[in-house]
């Protein structure tokens, strides 16, 4: 009774279809990855739908495409949030608006930085051409997208016999199913907690040498909190650095998830800023201002000025800088920069990729090292909404999960008005109509 109940539900359930709107679109995309509205099939058409979804299938990844006439139902502003929570499912997805195009990302899936360079990379070089359009986004998205294609889309779609053995055959799959989307969920998450572990393996041996670079720095310091010189203010500065220096190494004894670097990082960069207050005190001058670490290496303590810089290929900027670093540059040589390990051999740390984020967020907070970042590997991850989460990317569902609507809904562009991130009609208005972000 309960498998033909079931069977009879799925039956039933293509004409329970009437529902119009976004509803439409994201139950088809839970069953297929491409989805044309009638009225936009002069946009795409039924052949070049079903090519499109077969080299995603054939890709095995997570990326929707919607094709949909300009509507009362399809409201820009909230258009593709909207898609991706009543879709539920982690991935990229990529909108055809009347003539407008836009698209979003789980980050987990791609970069945010990634999809916005693409979709702009996309506009502007296949002005006009729905086809070429999403043909162009989807090749290119296939390559950097992470996680597989959504469970949902297996299977056939066969019509058969009579209404017993249809039943039963519906039920089987029902259960199958269910099953299926168990194990998968379960190997999602083993796969998750490896790539875990390998990318905090990788930043273990970058912060344990912070932590002893440290350390050693406290034993060369020659101050004894019973010197009568001493004072209460130098004793709550030296117990604040050694305070610093126990919890950075509890921090990381107990780290298992790369986010939980950055707290161990946040509590050198408070010991060094002890440290150097300190100094200040014993030697009677002014007491430093609170400034963010030297850029180039936060091991060199808190930076005394700003100078400018420019990464290999990129453009100037200005970069918080220790005295020493700021000598040589002034003397037009190459700073004393951090390098971490990398698959190509040493690198300094802004181009070493995203593992690196927690790392960085900890030193230099939330707000400020994106912007000294651009044009960097390291930049481009940490200017996302979610860089310091969990290492630029980690957060969040894999591609091809099941999340519902629990997702970081600025990553898929937020408003879609006059703000630079918006469907647009050709010719005018904002966004990303004349490929400027």
């Amino acid at each position: 009774m309960i498998i033909a109940a079931l069977a009879s539900a799925a039956l039933l359930a293509p004409s329970a279809k009437a529902a119009a709107g976004l509803d439409t679109v994201a139950e088809s995309l839970r069953k297929s990855p491409v989805y044309v509205d009638p009225r936009a099939s002069d946009q795409l058409s039924s052949s070049q739908a079903d090519a499109l979804a077969s080299k995603i299938k054939k890709a095995d990844k997570p990326v929707f495409v919607a094709v949909l006439p300009r509507a009362p139902e399809f409201p820009p502003q909230t258009l593709l949030p909207d898609l991706r929570t009543k879709a539920g499912i982690a991935g990229v997805y990529a909108v055809r608006l009347g003539s407008g195009f836009n698209a979003g990302a789980d980050p987990r899936v791609m970069p945010h930085n990634a999809v916005v360079n693409l979709t702009a990379a996309v506009k502007r070089s296949n002005a006009g051409s729905a086809a070429a359009e999403l043909d162009s986004f989807v090749t290119a998205a296939l390559q950097q997208a992470r996680g597989h294609a959504p469970s949902s889309w297996g299977g056939g779609s066969g019509s058969g016999g009579g209404g017993t053995g249809v039943a039963i055959a519906l039920g089987v799959l029902v259960v199958a199913g269910g099953a299926g989307v168990v194990l998968l969920s379960r190997r999602n998450r083993r796969r998750r907690a490896e790539e875990e572990r390998a990318a905090l393996a990788k930043l273990r041996t970058v912060v344990d040498e912070d932590i002893t670079a440290f350390g050693e720095e406290l034993d060369r310091l020659d101050f004894d909190p019973a010197d009568p010189a001493a004072d209460d203010a130098m004793r709550e500065d030296y117990t604040r650095a050694l305070d610093s220096y126990d919890g950075a190494k509890a921090a990381m004894e107990t780290a298992r998830r790369p986010s939980d670097v950055r707290p161990v990082t946040e509590r050198l960069e408070e010991g060094r800023f002890a440290l150097a207050t300190l100094a200040a005190r014993r030697a009677g001058t002014p007491l430093p201002e609170r400034r963010p670490p030297c850029f180039f290496d936060p091991r060199h303590g808190p930076s005394t000025a700003d100078a400018e810089w420019s990464p290999s290929g990129g453009s100037p900027r200005t970069v918080p800088v220790c005295a020493a670093d700021a000598a040589r540059l002034a003397d037009g040589q190459e700073p004393m920069s951090r390098t971490v390990p990398t698959e190509n051999g040493p690198r300094p740390y802004w181009d070493a990729g995203p593992a690196y984020a927690p790392w960085a967020g900890g030193y230099f907070g939330g707000g400020l090292l994106p912007g000294l970042l651009v044009g960097t590997l390291l930049g481009g991850v940490l200017s996302g909404p979610n860089a310091y989460a969990d290492g630029g990317g980690w957060s969040g569902p894999d591609g091809g999960d099941h999340s519902g609507a629990d997702f970081n809904p600025d990553d898929f562009g937020g408003g879609f008005g006059g703000d630079g991130g918006g469907f647009g009609d050709g010719g005018g208005g904002g966004g990303f109509d004349g490929g400027g972000f």
